[in-house]
């Protein structure tokens, strides 16, 4: 059975950021201050060394809601048994990812475009992460910024939930939840910060005070 998820704050570490406080460190402080997200993204690791970061995630994060998902990587993911997958337009296929890693774990898709949000096959995909909104340089080749138009267009077509990503901060926790998505994924605004759980604390003060006011 998958594990019920709560994309609201959808924290995706980075090891380059991650240097005053480690990965773990950090999603520990960030899930403390409200994350309910936690993608493990490590992009010069290896299978291995992902394997054994998210099990030391996982570990640390142990009796907590938190979902933990792996980015990209399907065999470290089946292999750490974390709760989620994360695949890019550019990966395996989603029905392949899918066969993979069996009907338990949950599925997210990166989407940028209309076309691929009418694509989305809510039997295979539970998920998806749409941006990104901005640019951003937590991930140097990413698409074409859809700003808040483009998130809300592609949200509307899609017929799974969605989380919004790419150069968002605090101020944009209104724009991202009028544009229809459940949640925002945030990088650099809490892994780069000396205190990564006062950061999710007033990112997560903010969404309910915005959602109390919707």
């Amino acid at each position: 059975m998958k594990k019920p998820f709560d994309l609201s704050l959808y924290l995706v570490l980075d090891p380059d950021l991650c240097r005053e406080h480690s990965m773990v460190e950090t999603a520990c402080a960030a899930v403390a201050g409200g994350a309910t997200v936690v993608q493990v993204r490590n992009k010069q690791a290896s299978t291995a060394e992902r394997i054994a970061l998210a099990r030391e995630v996982k570990d640390a994060l142990r009796g907590t809601s938190a979902l933990i998902v792996m980015n990209d990587d399907i065999d470290a993911a089946v292999e750490a048994g974390v709760d989620a997958l994360h695949i890019g337009q550019r990966d395996v296929a989603p029905a392949l990812a899918r066969t993979r890693i069996g009907p338990d774990m949950i599925l997210g898709l990166s989407v940028n475009s209309e076309f691929a949000a009418q694509a989305v096959d809510p039997a295979v995909v539970d998920y998806i992460g749409v941006g990104p909104v901005f640019a951003t340089p937590t991930k140097p080749d990413h698409e074409k910024p859809i700003g808040f138009d483009g998130l809300a267009r592609i949200v509307t077509l899609c017929p799974v939930p969605a989380v919004a990503i790419g150069g968002l901060k605090k101020a944009h926790i209104r724009q991202v939840f009028a544009a229809g998505a459940q949640g925002m994924a945030v990088v650099s605004a809490i892994c780069g910060t000396p205190d990564p759980m006062q950061a999710a604390a007033d990112f997560w003060a903010s969404m309910q005070g915005v959602r109390a006011g919707m």
